[in-house]
């Protein structure tokens, strides 16, 4: 007797809080940037550009109407330009994740955007397969940080005194009060924050579900008065918890 052929696995859920598509909108005052970035995002599966926008205070407007999941904001634009569009963006509801488009030499602007809320920044000379897993990685909440100037821009944020915090609330100890209210689950998953790992990687470190994960990390931003995962990861290396 022939045993029949066993059927195919159902196909896997996206985790939990991922867009069946992720709605992107666009903004650079460089046609030709717009133009490669929309090239390599429409043949990424379950990716839309959704808009593009000249200027900042067009990708506000566009993401009023639009609703993106994820906003790519050049830094440098006119009329409006990334830095001060950064805040009317992450006001709106819902608000999109921000991510910075930038070069080698924006590290300081880069320090600013982080510091106003921006989910993180990608370099415009990453490859196409980067970008597409830096918004795949922002639409689900990850912080996404291009390891080419990662480095310096903690480094600069660190030395400089800079926080998402008042400017009297910068040094070890004051970081250490701002973790008072942390669980030891939510203090493990701050570390991580501060070592850059996504959600996926600290659920597998800890052997708890990326959903679980997801809710830890929502009480750490709410609890230590982050408005993103990049803001926490620097409070983490403040208070002594990555290195």
């Amino acid at each position: 007797m022939t045993t029949p052929p066993t059927p195919p696995p159902p196909p896997t859920s996206p985790p939990s809080g991922t867009p069946t598509t992720i709605r992107v909108l666009l903004a650079d005052d460089e046609e030709m940037i717009r133009h490669g970035v929309r090239m390599i995002l429409q043949h990424a599966e379950g990716i839309e550009v959704v808009g593009e926008a000249v200027n900042g205070a067009e990708a506000v407007t566009l993401a009023a109407e639009l609703r993106p999941d994820v906003a790519l904001v050049d830094i440098r634009m006119p009329v409006l330009d990334g830095l001060a569009a950064i805040g009317p963006l992450i006001a709106l509801d819902p608000k999109p994740q921000v991510v910075m488009l930038t070069t080698f030499g924006d590290e300081e602007n880069v320090t600013r955007a982080l510091e106003s809320g921006a989910g993180g920044f990608l370099l415009k000379d990453e490859g196409p397969d980067e970008l597409i897993r830096a918004v795949r990685a922002a639409a689900v909440g990850d912080a996404v940080l291009s390891p080419g100037v990662t480095g310096t821009v903690i480094k600069r944020m660190l030395q400089g005194g800079t926080s998402a915090a008042p400017a009297s609330a910068t040094g070890p100890a004051a970081a250490q009060d701002r973790l008072a209210a942390l669980t030891d689950r939510e203090r493990q998953v701050l570390a991580m924050l501060g070592a850059g790992l996504p959600n996926l990687e600290i659920g597998l470190r800890l052997g708890i579900g990326v959903g679980t994960v997801k809710t830890h990390v929502a009480a750490v931003l709410d609890k230590t008065d982050s408005d993103s995962r990049v803001q926490a990861a620097l409070l983490a290396h403040r208070a002594g918890l990555a290195s």
